[in-house]
């Protein structure tokens, strides 16, 4: 099947980590060592990557509710993602990811707007955006964790990354690593990219419904350059 964009596309809604910085293994890390420091036993690091994309307080709760049978207030789950937010900082600074400037240069030669949207509202990440990528995500085009109140897989981020490009759901599409950022962008409607970056293996992203998936950055800007 050929690939290709759809018609009249004006704005890609991007994810941040694992799309444009190789930062998920710092956080996978960051959430590993929390959660032991809590007490609070589970699996590897790399069962993280799964939760990629849902906003911090929402991935403490979901845990400490998994393993500890109880609920937890947004106060107790601000606290403990400042913590984790200060063990993201110790890991240093997490790499541009590999293509992710070619792409975005791919996509403006195509007069495609960038629009980020991420489930993160890590300061060290968000605060080299102007630096690393000029030009591409001013302040008002970034939708983070602090401007919804449902975060990934629900459409709320996308759907407020919509209204931030000032386009219609068929004029967007989405560029992910996470299956619940796929899931995100394909419950607001969009045409969604899958880019697999990470260790979850392509068919995760074929059963959210992602309409192109990638191997990696590289490949898909590429493709993106090549249009």
């Amino acid at each position: 099947m050929e690939r290709k964009l759809p018609e009249g596309v004006k704005a890609a809604l991007i994810d941040m980590d694992g799309v444009l910085y190789d930062s998920m293994p710092f956080h996978a890390a960051s959430w590993h060592r929390l959660f032991t420091e809590l007490g609070v036993t589970t699996s590897r690091p790399e069962e993280y990557y799964l939760y990629e994309g849902m906003k911090g307080s929402d991935t403490i709760g979901m845990i400490l509710k998994r393993e500890l049978g109880r609920e937890t207030t947004q106060e107790e789950r601000d606290a403990i993602y400042h913590q984790k937010t200060e063990l993201f900082k110790h890991c240093g600074e997490a790499p541009m990811m590999t293509g992710a400037k070619d792409m975005l240069e791919g996509l403006r030669k195509l007069g495609i707007d960038t629009v980020l949207v991420t489930g993160s509202a890590q300061g060290s990440l968000l605060d080299g955006l102007d630096r690393d990528y000029p030009g591409f995500f001013p302040r008002h085009k970034r939708v983070t964790a602090l401007d919804v109140n449902n975060g990934k897989p629900h459409p709320d981020p996308y759907l407020k990354g919509l209204q931030k490009a000032g386009v219609k759901p068929e004029e967007a599409i989405v560029i992910e690593n996470a299956p619940l950022g796929v899931r995100s962008g394909k419950a607001a409607g969009l045409f969604t990219i899958a880019v697999t970056t990470g260790p979850i293996p392509a068919e995760a992203f074929e059963k959210e419904g992602a309409d192109l998936i990638f191997p990696n950055m590289t490949s898909f800007a590429e493709w993106i350059n090549n249009i």
